[in-house]
């Protein structure tokens, strides 16, 4: 699982993930804007979605990447969550064969819930973070490729 493209000759649309153990949030955006939305939560357990609604997912939106937030701890070290959400990553990757890519999402799950607080958002914290995520991958993609 890599971070970036490392071109893009196109824009492209993505799914997003805030992977946890019991509740995988989800948004849908794409490059062109930067932008993206929640979705809602898909429900796992013990870090294990229902493949089918996932499946559903990547029909109805039709994206062409994946992208997964990975939980580094504030030392930047590895967390147990971490390594569970890479593995997810490399599972959506070989199952719904999309590229799969991982960012840095530390803090994200706070920041989502200080939207909710402050009345900006409103939905499930796990999607937000979801959306944030995804808007901060778009704001670190290279430029489109000339052709």
């Amino acid at each position: 699982m890599q971070t970036y493209p490392q071109k893009l000759r196109k824009h492209i649309k993505v799914l997003a993930f805030d992977f946890g153990t019991k509740r995988i949030g989800v948004a849908y955006g794409q490059s062109l804007t930067g932008t993206a939305q929640a979705l809602g939560v898909i429900p796992a357990r013990d870090g294990i979605p229902d493949w089918r609604e996932l499946e559903t997912l990547v029909v109805q939106w039709q994206p062409d990447a994946f992208v997964v937030g990975l939980p580094y701890n504030m030392d930047d070290s590895e967390s147990e969550l971490l390594i569970r959400a890479r593995k997810f990553g490399q599972r959506l990757e070989g199952k719904l064969h999309k590229p799969c890519y991982g960012i840095d999402e530390r803090l994200s799950s706070f920041e989502a819930r200080g939207e909710l607080l402050r009345g900006e958002s409103t939905g499930a914290v796990d999607s937000l973070a979801a959306r944030l995520i995804l808007e901060a991958w778009f704001a670190g993609l290279p430029p489109l490729a000339p052709e």
